[in-house]
């Protein structure tokens, strides 16, 4: 089977999930997979070896400042004669199936030429009923328009009562925490790549914590307490993983990795984004994590001084359900699928249940919790 695989480039979680999937994909060789990102420029991806000679178009993205959309800058960059040109040139009618992660030039040439496709991420979650903000229709729309596909597998924190996955999390595993008493007494990571660098800085120049940052120019001024890091995989997991507090806007990939160890989160969703302040909705009623709205001295420091306790969860391995899905021809519904990753879904556990572990879970396991029980307390 050939498959077309559009990963919308915008955000670093499309394309960590992205990895996740190109890894479960390589234990299935009769699947050929053609790779394909959008929404940010070439010369700004990295770590990108997993998908091999991958494609790359333009397509559509959002531009932030400052901690918000700038509707007015991203309506005057968008290149709509350039994204109708690559949606009638790709050709779609190569593949026998489409997927988009959320990508809209594969997803709009597959509905264009009426090629089979199926939608995977987050944002295929918002087709059901969820914890979502009072936007208008027009932000609405976009979320329905903006990648539609014949079939989608939504994913989620939580499955809400619909046929929504777990998220594909990859747990940023560090053994030294295991053997080195209060190897989590160290740094705070931060990942807050939308805000403005300056000001950010200088709130966490006055804190007496160290701080381990991402996201931001690595040559910004900074104070002692301060680590700027340039995009790295392996370093990143491996400092989110030995960090005591993560600290991040309200996107989905990071905070559902984030929750397989256990760490306390604190976040602010980007303003003017649907599916941030949605996000940021489903963290408090699930109270997953701690949700501010502005990243300061005061609220940070405050957060940090009550020694805030993090929710653990541990997820099935669904990039390698979902991909022996489509190796066996899709039969069962995703309402089946669905139901057998999240009796699979472990609070408070380390072990990662394996691909064929999760197949053969037919029903709820008596010995450990339920995925009902994902819930933190008040105090997270």
């Amino acid at each position: 089977m050939k498959i077309l695989y559009g990963v919308q480039g915008t955000g670093n979680g499309h394309i960590s999930r992205a990895r996740a999937m190109a890894e479960a994909f390589a234990q299935f060789p009769e699947l050929e997979v053609q790779w394909l990102f959008t929404g940010r420029p070439p010369e700004k991806l990295f770590a990108m070896e997993a998908f091999g000679d991958y494609w790359w178009r333009e397509g559509l993205t959002f531009v932030h400042k400052e901690g918000k959309i700038d509707q007015i800058a991203t309506a005057r960059q968008l290149n709509l004669s350039r994204l109708l040109k690559d949606i009638r040139e790709l050709p779609v009618q190569d593949f026998d199936l489409v997927i988009s992660d959320f990508e809209p030039v594969s997803a709009w040439a597959a509905k264009k030429r009426k090629r089979p496709s199926l939608g995977l991420g987050h944002q295929y979650a918002f087709n059901f009923s969820i914890p979502t903000p009072a936007f208008g229709w027009i932000a609405r729309a976009i979320m329905k328009m903006f990648a539609p596909v014949k079939v989608s597998l939504g994913m989620h924190w939580y499955h809400f009562g619909h046929p929504i996955l777990p998220p594909i999390a990859q747990a940023h595993s560090d053994p030294s925490q295991d053997e080195v008493p209060g190897a989590n007494d160290g740094h705070v990571l931060v990942y807050l790549p939308f805000e403005h660098a300056a000001p950010l800085l200088r709130q966490l120049a006055q804190l007496p914590h160290q701080f381990t940052v991402y996201g931001l120019p690595t040559d910004q001024p900074k104070a002692d307490n301060i680590t700027l890091k340039a995009p790295s995989v392996d370093g990143f997991r491996a400092d989110v993983a030995s960090a005591k507090a993560v600290i991040c806007n309200s996107g989905f990939e990071l905070i559902a990795e984030t929750l397989t160890l256990g760490k306390p989160i604190l976040t602010r969703p980007l303003k003017g984004q649907f599916e941030q302040e949605a996000n940021a909705l489903a963290l408090r009623e699930l109270q997953l994590a701690k949700v501010v709205e502005h990243m300061d001295a005061i609220t940070i420091g405050r957060w940090l001084e009550e020694h805030p306790k993090g929710v653990q969860i541990t997820w099935p391995d669904v990039a390698g359900a979902i991909v022996y899905w489509i190796a066996k021809g899709r039969r069962n519904s995703p309402q089946e699928l669905a139901d057998s990753l999240w009796q699979a879904v472990i609070p408070g556990r380390q072990a990662v249940k394996s691909r064929r572990e999760t197949e053969s879970t037919a029903a709820p396991l008596d010995e450990v919790d339920t995925a009902e029980e994902i819930k933190g307390s008040e105090s997270t």
